[in-house]
């Protein structure tokens, strides 16, 4: 089992930037993909990025490509959001989660693939 401990959030004014954590215990991250998503007040949890086991493909949601970038640390069993030109609708509690290894492709999108998650960290972004 892992555990997954989300920390970064905060408030923000529209156009500025938070660098989100995911701190990945119980088993290197390096044996998951991991990924974020986000649930805003009244809406459906949204796939937000996703990163591959090897780093090495990485996954977006459209409205969130070139302002957000998923990276790993593996000295820091650690996974980052970077978030830049952060918008009102950027506001949501953000969610770190982790999948199998085996996880690819488009099952990355999907939140039944992953079947560990943080407890959320808030983001809020003042227009």
């Amino acid at each position: 089992q892992v555990q997954l401990v989300e920390s970064g959030g905060g408030l923000v004014q529209a156009g500025g930037s938070l660098r989100l954590s995911c701190d990945v215990s119980g088993r290197t991250f390096s044996s998951y993909a991991m990924a974020w998503f986000r649930q805003a007040p009244g809406k459906e949890r949204e796939f937000v990025a996703a990163i591959s086991w090897s780093g090495h493909n990485t996954y977006y949601l459209d409205s969130v490509k070139g302002r957000f970038a998923i990276s790993g640390d593996n000295a820091k069993n650690t996974v980052y959001l970077q978030m830049n030109s952060l918008k009102f609708e950027d506001k949501a509690v953000y969610y770190c989660a982790a999948a199998p290894a085996t996880s690819y492709g488009s099952n990355l999108y999907n939140a039944t693939t992953y079947d560990n998650w943080g407890q959320g960290t808030q983001v809020t972004v003042s227009s």
